[in-house]
């Protein structure tokens, strides 16, 4: 896990993007003209959804910098991996860190035998490669200043970073093109009504960070919290996993009680770990069904075919894929993902009954407005402590 220089990596990241380029699936066929006027056309749904998202939820950037920094990008599949590998670069150097202080004392040498980054590249580059084929939006919560261009893409077709190094901004918004052209022509729906619907959901995202300054740095404290908890020692997260599935896999019914971890995740992570991700379980399902509702509630009056649109696209959640893509969603735990969607969009709505949108955009105070795990189901608790 080290690299030629003897710095130490888990990853070889170059090998896992040029593995998830060559791996990946190529998108819906279409002419070099219609590409351009899909991405043209996300680029403005992406403005209008801007307005339509801020009027609705009475959100404002917290100033015009913080706007300006945070552009919206459309990309390819390739470009969408290249961006969440330079993320993931930035958001693991925690780990990193430990592992360069277990080799210096010499016990990273267990490590090194264990695991090597061109094999771990490989890994990552596969599971990249899956998931650019899923992602239709993305609000990149800890993007680094610069997204490189994929070499292979047409000139002019997708976007490039509009900020430089100097000006880190909150993060950026990333539409991938190819993949909401095959939903929309997998679920037979009026494009322009779904480009301007998955736009509401993503722009709703970039709303939150801009409107609420202190969300990123909330999120990344805890993310490096919970990695700063990893154990570095392949060993004994090995003999965790073994232990917590007891010979099952996770998302085939762990020990076979149900009483087993669901993730890989989930398997490796210590007492303190659990904890953490609890709250921050809590804060994306707050932010994934704050964006559901929000789509739902301006979806009506700028989307005429939303109701054909949701119920469509509900029904393609709810019945996946095929066995392999339904035991891979669960390995990677995409399957919590859709859980946090439908708990958070049941939070925000019960909040928002009791006490009007002012009243729900009290959770955006501090950290300690935040709803806790249990408060995402019950959203009377989280009524009584914050508004009173």
């Amino acid at each position: 896990m080290t690299s030629a220089s003897g710095r130490v990596d888990m990853v070889d990241w170059d090998l896992a993007v040029a593995t998830a380029t060559r791996l990946v699936r190529p998108g819906p066929e279409v002419s070099r003209e219609e590409a351009r006027r899909v991405v043209a056309e996300l680029r403005r749904h992406a403005l209008e959804a801007e307005e339509h998202v801020r009027e609705f939820t009475r959100m404002r950037s917290s100033s015009l910098a913080d706007a300006v920094a945070t552009p919206v990008l459309v990309v390819d599949r390739p470009g969408w991996v290249r961006a969440n590998v330079a993320g993931f670069r930035t958001i693991v150097q925690p780990l990193v860190d430990k592992l360069q202080a277990r080799r210096g004392s010499g016990a990273g040498t267990a490590v090194m035998g264990s695991f090597g980054e061109k094999a771990t590249g490989v890994e990552v580059g596969a599971v990249l490669a899956f998931l650019s084929t899923k992602v239709l939006g993305q609000y990149e919560t800890f993007a680094p200043a610069e997204l490189p261009a994929p070499p292979d893409s047409p000139a002019g077709l997708f976007d490039k970073p509009r900020r430089g190094p100097d000006l880190p901004g909150p993060g950026r918004l990333l539409l991938v093109a190819p993949n909401i052209v095959h939903v929309e022509r997998e679920l037979d729906v009026d494009p322009h009504d779904f480009r301007l619907w998955v736009c509401l959901h993503e722009e709703t995202h970039r709303t939150q960070f801009t409107a609420v300054p202190w969300l990123r740095d909330h999120i990344q404290s805890e993310v490096q919290a919970f990695l700063a908890q990893a154990d570095v020692d392949p060993g004994a997260l090995l003999e965790r996993a073994r232990e917590a599935f007891g010979g099952g896999l996770p998302g085939l019914g762990g020990r076979g009680d149900g009483s087993g971890p669901s993730t890989l995740l989930e398997a490796v992570q210590s007492p303190a770990q659990r904890e953490i991700l609890g709250r921050l379980t809590a804060v994306m399902s707050l932010l994934e069904g704050h964006a559901d509702v929000v789509m739902d509630g301006v979806g009506p009056a700028v989307v005429p075919s939303v109701a054909e649109i949701r119920e469509k696209f509900q029904q393609r959640r709810d019945r996946g894929a095929g066995r392999l893509d339904l035991v891979l969603r669960r390995l990677l735990g995409m399957d919590a993902k859709l859980r946090q969607y439908q708990d958070g969009a049941v939070f925000v709505r019960g909040v928002v009954d009791r006490v009007g949108i002012e009243g729900f955009n009290r959770v955006w105070t501090s950290p300690n407005t935040l709803p806790t795990k249990e408060e995402i189901h019950d959203p009377a608790a989280w009524v009584a402590r914050v508004v009173g």
